[in-house]
């Protein structure tokens, strides 16, 4: 383990944690691996209770080296999805998506938070989430309490639950015309809000907080905070499902070195081909450029079969890629451009190239 530990490049890479029997208990990547991996073994204070545990089962180690930090993230998400190591548990658990689920029924629309869609019905449906349960359920939360949705009641009981007496609750299960006219209209900005048509529902919250402060009852600004906090979650969490679901064409480049730089072509949560270009071998910027135009408008022609697998609903098993790709693009490390279907269908190499021209 010493000899492999001193000899671990400061490269990004993927790790493979190995126990007695050499099977694989944890997968983790990091932009420089020697540093990484060599702080699970230093004595340190700061390391958690799992940590600790973990490291006392590690008898060998396996690498792979990437060539950039996003190649890395993407291999470990493979890597756990396959392996499904004890120590990584989030990625291999089915039921660690969230999904936040608005039944019709026969009486109130009700708002469920839930791991598991329910297959008798199509309600209006936001997710998969990756973070934990509970805190989808803060956010819904949230939003109930604020805007005194919080029911305790499925349908009419011809009086008012007891949320309502606590102030949580319009009293729209007592099944007054006023209330459930106003119980829809909040549970119809809310999917809006969800689905990126209307923020207007976090606008609001926006202003209630900085009126509680204004009255300087900070108490309820910072129990607004909070909940905007929550919501917030959910609202990035579907900009990246919207994001996937247009099903782009996105080619990116990234600069290794003064001599290297790596293509990517993408589309959904798939990487569809990459390669490395050595900026010295090639006769000049025009012919590079020409190469890699070739390659782009090849491969996203593709096959009927790689274009019928990127559409539909984002599932829980794509998720996970899905985020390590958008929060990529919006990081600085690269450069990317969307290739329009037309440039594609018409072999529009000249458009191409002027776009990679000016990545």
């Amino acid at each position: 383990m010493k000899d492999k530990l001193n000899s671990l490049p400061s490269s990004p890479g993927v790790y493979l944690m190995k126990d007695y029997h050499g099977g694989v208990i944890y997968v983790g990547k990091s932009k420089n691996l020697k540093q990484r991996v060599q702080s699970y073994f230093y004595k340190s204070k700061s390391h958690s209770n799992k940590v600790k545990r973990m490291v006392s089962q590690i008898k060998d180690l396996e690498y792979r080296v990437t060539d950039t930090e996003f190649e890395a993230f993407m291999l470990e998400c493979k890597l756990i999805h396959e392996i499904k190591p004890v120590y990584n548990k989030k990625m291999k658990n089915p039921l660690g998506y969230t999904f936040i689920v608005i039944h019709a029924g026969k009486g109130l629309r009700s708002i469920e938070v839930t791991n598991v869609l329910p297959a008798n019905e199509t309600p209006v449906c936001f997710g998969p989430y990756t973070a934990n349960r509970n805190t989808v359920e803060k956010a819904v939360q949230g939003i109930r309490d604020c805007f005194k949705i919080a029911c305790n009641q499925s349908g009419f009981s011809g009086s008012p639950c007891l949320n309502h007496s606590l102030g949580l609750c319009l009293g729209m299960c007592a099944g007054g015309e006023a209330e459930v006219k106003e119980y829809n209209e909040i549970l119809d900005r809310f999917i809006s809000l969800l689905d990126g048509t209307d923020r207007g529902l976090y606008t609001e919250m926006v202003q209630r907080m900085q009126d509680a402060a204004e009255r300087f009852d900070f108490e309820a600004a910072a129990k607004y905070r909070d909940q905007l906090d929550t919501v917030n979650y959910l609202l990035n969490k579907e900009k990246v499902i919207g994001f996937t679901e247009e099903n782009r064409n996105i080619v990116i480049t990234e600069k290794l070195d003064d001599n290297n730089v790596k293509l990517f072509l993408v589309k959904r949560n798939r990487v569809l081909y990459s390669k490395k270009f050595n900026l010295q071998v090639h006769p000049s910027p025009e012919v590079l450029i020409r190469e890699q135009a070739e390659l782009i408008l090849s491969c996203f022609r593709g096959d009927p079969e790689t274009a019928a697998a990127c559409a539909g609903d984002i599932t829980r098993d794509e998720i996970d890629e899905a985020q390590i790709i958008y929060s990529y693009l919006q990081g600085s490390s690269c450069n990317y451009f969307h290739l329009p279907q037309e440039w594609i269908d018409s072999q529009d190499t000249a458009g191409i190239e002027e776009a990679l021209i000016n990545l």
